[in-house]
């Protein structure tokens, strides 16, 4: 093969890549499905193109900064007002909102939950939803929700949108198609999408026949990429490898739909006779988008210690206070462990931000039993946790060599706020109540008559 074949062979594998996605976080895209039907030099024109309606969709106040401003323009067959009815409330449960102050009567301590399993009945992405924790107050636009999703039948004629805030979703069982308004994402395991507030969607499986995740719900500021400081302009998550949707619609005229809103905590729901994903073009930053985690490029320590685990943070969503998150989405990929003379895993701590764990495949270093794919675990602010005794002992005693940290895939939503526990996820049976028994292996080896620790 020679150089130009090869230059165009790589060309055409990274468009296949992409297709279905324009790339990049943030940017001010535009695309349509149907040539032509982008207004060029304005956004609103006196007739709009085939007939269309042109609509604003603002994520931030209009006076925000350049920098932060968040909207898109929308050209649909029909504007969102043709796109409600009458609304009437209706009641998902177990989909629970800030504040959730005590629901919960279990006792301070670190938690953590086997699996749930996916019931059969679980249903849509709606009623498969449970609440874990939550923060703040979804009233103000602070804080967040943490649920598990178990999905087995999808939104075929049902729509949904979330005016209390933008949704991550970690799938880690089945892939999930999430059709909106302004395109197509796709998301299988190891990958995660952002569906910003007010971005209508229905989820659907994608190939199987059910799905298990994670959700955090963040009721504050947009989650953004992290400053990088010292690490300069490479590496952790790299804008180009964000993907935003290309325009698609459907046209289902006379075909009974539901439209679901969720609203200060609210649901509500109202029957139309169309398909409200019916935008033909859009162009602007506010915008749903996918990612692949495993193009996330770690670094770390290459001399020694271990270092905190904020330079695995993928997202953030800052608070009012520099350096402090509303929410921080963290990831601990595989990676290289090189440190001499050092404890590789996460060190014992306390901290003031509330931390919860889930894994999506393979094993956590620092809890190598007991953890599993589907868990979760919560560690609530300053409340004390770290490496298991096996991990402990294991890490203390080994050779150490260059060590390749591989078959895992571990996350944290870490959070400003004190994690409220749900009354769902205080009465799982998958709750661990031993939980705190894997650190009761820990022996007192402190002898003041030997400054060098063996082992023994």
């Amino acid at each position: 093969m020679n150089e130009q074949s090869t230059r165009i062979f790589r060309a055409a594998s990274r468009a296949k890549y992409n297709e279905g996605y324009m790339p990049g976080f943030g940017n001010d895209f535009e695309t349509e499905a149907l040539e032509g039907a982008l207004p060029i030099g304005q956004n609103s024109p006196q007739r709009c193109p085939y007939g269309l309606y042109a609509e604003q969709l603002s994520g931030t106040p209009f006076t925000a900064p350049r920098e932060t401003n968040k909207r898109s323009w929308l050209y649909r067959m029909r504007p969102t007002v043709q796109h409600i009815g009458d609304m009437a409330r209706i009641d998902l449960p177990h989909w629970r909102s800030a504040p959730t102050v005590g629901e919960s009567d279990l006792p301070l301590a670190p938690m953590r939950w086997d699996p749930a399993p996916i019931p059969a009945d679980a249903g849509t992405f709606l009623t498969g939803m449970r609440t874990i924790s939550t923060g703040g107050d979804v009233h103000t636009q602070t804080g967040f929700a943490i649920h598990t999703y178990a999905v087995t039948e999808s939104m075929e004629s049902e729509v949904f949108w979330n005016a209390d805030g933008e949704m991550l979703v970690v799938p880690e069982v089945g892939a999930l198609r999430f059709f909106t308004e302004m395109g197509v994402i796709d998301i299988a395991p190891g990958e995660i999408a952002v569906l910003p507030r007010g971005i209508k969607v229905k989820v659907l499986l994608a190939g199987e026949d059910q799905a298990r995740g994670y959700i955090c719900e963040n009721y504050g500021d947009h989650f953004t990429c992290p400053e990088r400081g010292p690490i300069g302009a490479n590496c952790l998550a790299n804008r180009r490898d964000f993907l935003s949707p290309v325009a698609a619609y459907e046209q289902r005229d006379g075909e009974a739909h539901r439209v679901v809103v969720k609203w200060g905590g609210t649901f509500n729901a109202c029957e139309i006779d169309h398909s409200p994903l019916d935008v033909v073009a859009w162009h602007g930053n506010y915008t749903p988008y996918k990612y692949n985690l495993r193009h996330f490029s770690p670094v770390g320590p290459i001399l020694n210690d271990h270092a905190d685990p904020s330079i695995f943070t993928v997202l953030t969503a800052p608070s009012g206070t520099p350096g402090t998150a509303n929410i921080d989405f963290v990831i601990f990929p595989p990676r290289w462990l090189v440190a001499e003379d050092s404890f590789r895993p996460p060190w014992y701590h306390m901290n003031v931000m509330s931390e919860f764990m889930g894994l999506i495949e393979g094993v956590y270093d620092a809890k190598p039993q007991g953890f599993v794919p589907g868990g979760m675990s919560l560690h609530n602010m300053m409340l004390p946790h770290g490496p298991d005794a096996e991990a402990f002992y294991g890490a203390s005693l080994k050779e150490l060599t260059p060590q390749k940290l591989d078959n895992t895939l571990a996350f944290m939503f870490e959070t400003r706020f004190p994690q409220q526990l749900t009354r769902y996820a205080a009465g799982l049976p998958t709750l661990q109540v031993k939980y705190p028994d894997c650190w009761q292996g820990l022996r007192n080896h402190f002898d003041p008559a030997r400054p060098v620790w063996n082992g023994e």
